[in-house]
């Protein structure tokens, strides 16, 4: 059974432990083994808890033969950046990443912008993509929901 690693900001979701079961589940329809970041919990003497969860999920990457990305807005209109992480990481290891997010816009139609530049003044990107490019052009494939990502991703494991 190949194994999948759920990356995305839905741990930090007041239901984070029922909703990865349900992620966890649903790979399991798909004949995947999912590994979610909150499987285990830090041994009561870990001297530095965010320095163990970090290791804990560098090694469930390592061990997963594919990544599946919750790469919707998370605080804003940019994915998660420890997600971006992850899957920045899974690409160095050369394992496949599948997205998912619902809003597949490009991100000028994504980002209030004026002549091309944010609030901020910087340019947004108009490669007619729905993420930045470095995401959009290293990824499997991307799906709207989690429920299509996992079914897509099932079969590109095939």
């Amino acid at each position: 059974m190949k194994s999948v690693y759920l990356a995305g900001f839905d741990v930090f979701r007041v239901d984070a432990i029922e909703h990865g079961d349900v992620l966890k589940r649903l790979c399991a329809r798909h004949g995947l083994l999912g590994l979610y970041p909150l499987d285990d919990q830090p041994p009561a003497e870990a001297a530095d808890i965010a320095q163990w969860i970090c290791q804990a999920n560098l090694d469930k990457l390592r061990r997963a033969d594919a990544v599946l990305a919750n790469l919707d807005h998370f605080r804003g209109p940019e994915p998660d950046s420890g997600t971006v992480f992850e899957v920045g990481f899974a690409c160095a290891l050369g394992k496949p990443v599948w997205a998912y997010f619902p809003d597949h816009r490009s991100m000028r139609e994504q980002v209030e912008h004026n002549q091309g530049y944010c609030a901020q003044g910087y340019q947004v990107e108009d490669f007619d993509l729905p993420r930045n490019l470095m995401l959009a052009c290293s990824w499997a494939g991307c799906s709207r929901s989690v429920e299509e990502a996992l079914s897509a991703l099932s079969a590109h494991l095939r």
